[in-house]
C-alpha cells in the first residue's frame, strides 16, 4: 500500500519550495515527519481494483494458478488471460528446471508450434540446453554427436550462436567439470535462466507481459526514493517485504 502511495507523491516532493528549478540548490534539506508523510500517503487514493488486477498479473505470470483460481473467487478479479493455459506453461516450466528439454520441447509444440519455429534464439538455447544435460549424465560420445548434428548447422548461420557451442562443448575438454571454469553452465541456475526465456516466450505468443508488473513497481519506489534522498529527509521504506515507514534522520 505504501509502495504505490510512495511512488505517487513523488513528483510533488520534486517540487517542494525552492527545490523544483535546477540552478537553485539549497543549503540544507527539508526534512519531513513521519506524520506529515503519513498524510500524504492517505491522501492519495488507490482503487482496491487496481491492487487486485496488480495482484492477479503477478500470480498469473508467476504460473501460480491455484492462487490465482482462489484470489479470482475471493476478489472477483477475472485473470487476463485462460487460467488452464497457465498449468500448461508451467508444464514446461518444470520440464526444462529438471533436466527433460526434449519434454519441454515437446509441450512447447504441443501449445503453439509457432512459438518455436518464429524465435531460433529460443529453440536454440534449449537445444543447447538438451547438449549440457548430456554432459551432465556422462553420455559424452552421445553429447558430441547431438553438437555435430543439431547444432553445429545453426552455429554456422549465426556467430552468437557458435560462440555459446564452442563454450558449451568445451565442457567435453575437462574431466571434473564441476570444477572447470566453465561450470555454471552446469548449474541449476542455468536451468532457470532457459525455463524463464521458455516462460516468456510462451506469454508472449499468449498477448501477455512476460514479465510481472508488481516487480517493476517496486523498482520504481527504489528509484523515487533515491531520487527523493536529493531533495528531502523522509519517511523511507527500507524493507520492501513489510512497507514498514522508518522516521527521517533529523
Amino acid at each position: 500500500m505504501y509502495g504505490s502511495r510512495m511512488f505517487s507523491i513523488g513528483l510533488e516532493v520534486f517540487n517542494l519550495e525552492g527545490m523544483s528549478n535546477a540552478g537553485c540548490k539549497s543549503a540544507s534539506k527539508k526534512v519531513i515527519t513521519k506524520v506529515d508523510w503519513e498524510k500524504k500517503l492517505n491522501d492519495v487514493k488507490i482503487r482496491k481494483e487496481d491492487m487486485n488486477k496488480l495482484v492477479m498479473n503477478f500470480l498469473v505470470t508467476e504460473g501460480y494458478v491455484e492462487a490465482a483460481e482462489r484470489f479470482r473467487m475471493e476478489s472477483g478479479t477475472e485473470p487476463e488471460i485462460d487460467l488452464a493455459t497457465i498449468t500448461d506453461r508451467m508444464a514446461v516450466r518444470r520440464a526444462v528446471q529438471s533436466g527433460n528439454v526434449q519434454d519441454a520441447i515437446e509441450k512447447v509444440n504441443d501449445l503453439n508450434p509457432e512459438i518455436l519455429d518464429t524465435n531460433p534464439q529460443l529453440f536454440f538455447h534449449l537445444q543447447q540446453q538438451r547438449l549440457i544435460e548430456l554432459i551432465r549424465s556422462g553420455k559424452l560420445e552421445e553429447a558430441l554427436e547431438f553438437a555435430q548434428e543439431e547444432l553445429a548447422p545453426r552455429g554456422e548461420e549465426n556467430q552468437a550462436f557458435l560462440e555459446e557451442l564452442e563454450r558449451t562443448v568445451a565442457l567435453l575438454a575437462f574431466e571434473d567439470t564441476s570444477n572447470c571454469p566453465l561450470a555454471e553452465l552446469l548449474d541449476i541456475s542455468q536451468r532457470l535462466k532457459t525455463a524463464s526465456e521458455v516462460n516468456a516466450a510462451i506469454l508472449t505468443s499468449q498477448s501477455h507481459e512476460k514479465d510481472p508488473k508488481l516487480p517493476s513497481l517496486l523498482k520504481m519506489l527504489i528509484w523515487a526514493q533515491n531520487q527523493l534522498d536529493e531533495k528531502a529527509r523522509y519517511p523511507h521504506i527500507s524493507d520492501i517485504s513489510n512497507a514498514t515507514l522508518e522516521d527521517p534522520n533529523v
